[in-house]
């Protein structure tokens, strides 16, 4: 009888996958698209608009009151702060409420996350208001304060100053100062929002993963230095223009000092009473957070102070200081953004869309993550491009999630996005009766709620020792792009940031831990070396890690750590060899012609022959993610080079990915032949099987 041979099957066996065409693919992706019916109107319209799903099911009982006391509490803090925000956009305080008002009711319909608020940002303020300065600038119109009267009812299209003060012809009418700055910010603003948009739509939220937690949280620190700077000029009351370029930082300080002797004691003593009780308040605020239920209104209550005291103590007639001017109630019809402005605004809308985007979807997800929902973040992407687009057309600037506003929505009780429509009520309130009361508000006053609220950013330099200590690079990724934030430009330095962040994940491939691994006692776990104690290294045989990705970028580094831990470069160790066969056969030829010995020669080229401390090396490449045609390359040639100084390759722990790659690129030969005998599932099993090939070479040598 004929014995029957059991084919052992393999210990893993990979499932066989297949691919659908592309085309087909693209066919019932396209036809899943265009398909039209009621429920699936239905599903596209809740979930475009969020509200619908969760409004009917408001619990009214349970949530009525956290909304209520939230969205009143939010939109007092709102108020003085959209009027302050102003001064930082570079356009009239009416704006600043339109922003939060219909902010507030467009992500109320459209967003996903029940506590983010909506509406001016420091940060986005501060960035629409460098574009509009220097559009102002080389438009020619004059940057000093108070430079001329209001002409906001150049926005009605009513050309007030013709032939006294500066203008330009816009979409057809004269438009002076204040017509041609808000202009410039709702024409960023649709820009802005439209990226937004095509990046919704396109699904290319990934933009945000390249912003680094480090690198926002310098950006911010950055920022707020220049919000800072810039606010300073307010504090002292001086009149100087907000610089245009690079270095904000530097150059503003140089002339709040060049132009220190006319400082305007009145805004100085004002500025310097309002500060101490918004601090005295923050502080109080933060020491006894557990007995106050809710924050103290201390904006509204310096606001309503120092308006008064400006009011009846005629301190912009009596003693020069500037206030805000006259604020108008009610809404303004919509316009269509500024056209004929847009290329111009078009590379200057590219941050303000990436940054509005991040910090809202982060700001949300971190929210949903700490009250225990979720959020859509594409959904949240088109509630913020909707939140600049349509506001555009009602004279608003650029918004995003506000930390602070929000934190105080989640520490008020806030439920859902009701809290903001009621926030929305409160500011409108103020649009259509209480706006003019403002007129006599200072300036300074508004920069120090400014500064005040800077608190928070500026408080980050006290985590650079610990960030130090946790992660040097990213101590390294703050501190450069606060650097350049602050000393160069915003723009620049969130550019800066990014490109640096990538750098640094760069060097970090390309300089990566490696480590020779040895043998824990009897066990089959290896580890490195260099990090346990106890370790044996596997008689004659190399285990080597790598732990980074093998691609075109770091396969020279990949060679240099290798030959360096094994102490043998392949292609030096067969020249030094050549050489010593070529200097012996010299020798034994000079030998035989002494001695009439032909085969003298022969004998001592054999004898020559060094033989190294190891005959096998085990690349371990558990830490090795994926790599690339160069990779490929990388690993054929040292098999090759490795086989003809008499040292054998092999590979243990490969991931499905790399194995792959491989396979496709032939490297286990012809229908992967070699592929059982070049890889292996464990570090332990390569090991065992190279000592057995080892033992049998050897006895096999001896036969002979």
């Amino acid at each position: 009888m004929e014995e029957v041979t059991k084919v052992t099957p393999p210990l893993l066996e990979r499932r066989a996958r297949q691919r659908q065409p592309t085309v087909s693919v693209l066919k019932s992706k396209l036809k899943q698209g265009v398909t039209c019916s009621g429920p699936r109107v239905r599903s596209t319209l809740t979930g475009f608009f969020p509200v619908v799903r969760w409004l009917p099911k408001y619990n009214l009982r349970e949530y009525v009151w956290g909304d209520l006391m939230s969205g009143v509490i939010v939109g007092i803090i709102l108020v003085p702060q959209a009027i302050a925000y102003c001064l930082l956009a570079g356009v009239e305080p009416i704006y600043g409420l339109y922003t939060s008002f219909y902010a507030n009711i467009i992500y109320f319909l459209m967003g996903t996350s029940r506590h983010v608020s909506v509406g001016i940002f420091s940060l986005m303020s501060l960035m629409v208001g460098q574009v509009v300065d220097k559009e102002m600038f080389l438009a020619g119109f004059d940057l000093n304060e108070d430079s001329g009267p209001d002409a906001f009812n150049a926005t009605l299209g009513i050309n007030l100053t013709a032939g006294k003060l500066h203008s330009v012809e816009l979409m057809g009418l004269q438009c002076g100062r204040e017509c041609y700055s808000i202009s410039i910010a709702a024409a960023l603003t649709f820009l802005a929002g439209v990226y937004q948009l095509i990046m919704a739509v396109f699904r290319l939220g990934f933009v945000s993963v390249y912003l680094s937690s480090p690198m926002l949280d310098g950006f911010a620190t950055g920022a707020s230095f220049t919000i800072l700077t810039v606010q300073a000029k307010y504090l002292l009351g001086l009149k100087i223009p907000r610089h245009q370029g690079y270095g904000t930082v530097v150059v503003t300080w140089i002339n709040i000092f060049a132009n220190i002797h006319k400082t305007n004691l009145c805004d100085l003593i004002t500025s310097a009473i309002s500060i101490s009780v918004l601090v005295a308040g923050k502080e109080i605020q933060e020491r006894y957070k557990e007995r106050l239920k809710i924050p103290l209104p201390t904006e509204l209550i310096v606001v309503a102070g120092a308006t008064l005291a400006s009011h009846f103590g005629e301190l912009n007639s009596n003693y020069g200081s500037s206030v805000s001017g006259h604020i108008p109630t009610g809404f303004i019809a919509p316009q269509v953004p500024s056209f004929s402005l847009m290329p111009r605004l078009a590379l200057d809308a590219i941050p303000l869309a990436v940054i509005s985007f991040a910090f809202t979807v982060s700001l949300s997800e971190m929210f949903a993550k700490k009250n225990g929902y979720t959020v859509r973040p594409n959904q949240e992407m088109l509630a913020i491009s909707f939140c600049n687009i349509i506001p555009s057309f009602f004279r608003c600037f650029t918004t995003s999630a506000a930390l602070a506003k929000t934190m105080v929505k989640d520490s008020t009780g806030c439920q859902t996005q009701i809290s903001s429509l009621i926030s929305a009520l409160v500011v409108l309130l103020v649009v259509l009766y209480f706006a003019p009361f403002f007129y006599a508000l200072q300036k300074c006053v508004l920069a120090c709620i400014i500064i005040v609220s800077l608190r928070g950013a500026l408080r980050k330099f006290k985590d650079i020792p610990a960030k130090w200590r946790a992660s040097r690079n990213d101590g390294i990724v703050w501190l450069v792009t606060m650097s350049a934030t602050a000393l160069i430009s915003v723009e620049l330095g969130l550019l800066v940031g990014i490109v640096f962040s990538m750098i640094c994940i760069i060097f970090k491939t390309q300089n990566p831990k490696v480590s020779l691994l040895g043998r824990a006692n009897d066990t089959d776990l290896y580890e490195d070396m260099d990090e346990y104690k106890n370790l044996m290294p596997p008689p004659r045989v190399h285990v080597f890690r790598f732990q980074s990705p093998l691609y075109y970028a770091n396969k020279d580094s990949f060679l240099r750590s290798l030959y360096k831990a094994v102490g043998v470069e392949p292609f030096l160790e067969l020249t030094k060899r050549r050489k010593a066969e070529k200097k012996a056969k010299e020798m034994s030829s000079k030998q035989a012609k002494a001695n009439g010995d032909k085969n003298n020669g022969e004998v001592v080229i054999g004898l020559i022959q060094r033989e190294l401390d190891f005959h096998t090396m085990v690349l371990d490449c558990s830490a090795i993610p994926f790599i690339d045609s160069t990779g490929m390359a990388t690993f054929k040639g040292l098999v090759k080079e490795y086989k003809e100084i008499g040292v054998s390759m092999l590979f243990a722990n490969c991931n499905t990915s790399v194995i792959d790659t491989l396979q496709k690129g032939q490297f286990f030969g012809e229908n992967d032949k070699d592929m059982s005998s070049l890889l292996f599932h464990t570090v332990h099993a390569a090991v065992l099987h190279a000592n057995s090939t080892s033992t049998e070479s050897k006895s096999e040598d001896s036969v002979v």
